[in-house]
């Protein structure tokens, strides 16, 4: 299973991708618990709002769009996670 990250926008309107193979990490089971526990269903895709981030998350079958406002409580979690796995914080 993989998770991709992608961020776009912002003044630069530059994209950043960072990506998990779930099943790699040393956690594995705690990732997927994770996932599996995501609104992935609650969400409704946001627009681009001027000079702010875009948030786009993959993780099949599911795949969500967040505009930065919305990007908080487990989906915040998700990108940091994801995030510190790529060695950013």
């Amino acid at each position: 299973m993989k998770v991709i990250v992608s961020r776009s926008g912002g003044t630069a309107g530059i994209r950043l991708t960072w990506e998990v193979r779930v099943d790699e990490q040393v956690d594995a089971l705690n990732w997927a618990d994770f996932l599996g526990s995501l609104p992935w269903n609650d969400v409704t895709d946001s627009e681009p709002l001027p000079d702010r981030y875009l948030y786009r998350i993959r993780c099949a079958p599911h795949e969500v769009v967040l505009a930065e406002p919305e990007v908080n409580g487990p989906w915040r979690d998700l990108i940091d996670r994801v995030q510190a796995a790529n060695g950013r914080m």
